[in-house]
């Protein structure tokens, strides 16, 4: 059993693992997260239909590349102002505005 323990040790990383962490954090945030990871699926679908490029779509919103790269990968907390670049920028629609109330 030492022996084990000391292969395992061996192999271990010398920096901190934080997926506990990643793991809360995905769950508290879990109903906005689903909203941004729809959000980066119709990006994807418009990017593809429209033959467009990351760097493109940057280009078009007035932003870096990286930042279309965080988009898409759906954990993004977007702002009202860049969804409308995003729009602007794809000729679509992602929010409606039709409010609805709930009582």
């Amino acid at each position: 059993m030492n022996t084990t323990i000391k292969k395992l040790e061996a192999y271990q990383s010398d920096s901190p693992s934080h997926w506990r962490e990643e793991a809360e954090y995905r769950r508290e945030n879990k109903s906005w997260m689903r909203y941004s990871q729809r959000i980066a699926m119709a990006i994807l679908d418009k990017m593809e239909q429209s033959h467009l490029t990351q760097k493109a779509l940057a280009e078009r919103m007035g932003c870096s590349q990286q930042y279309v790269s965080k988009i898409l990968k759906g954990r993004e907390n977007l702002s009202i102002e860049t969804l409308a670049k995003i729009e602007n920028a794809l000729s679509m629609q992602l929010l409606s505005t039709k409010i609805v109330r709930t009582e």
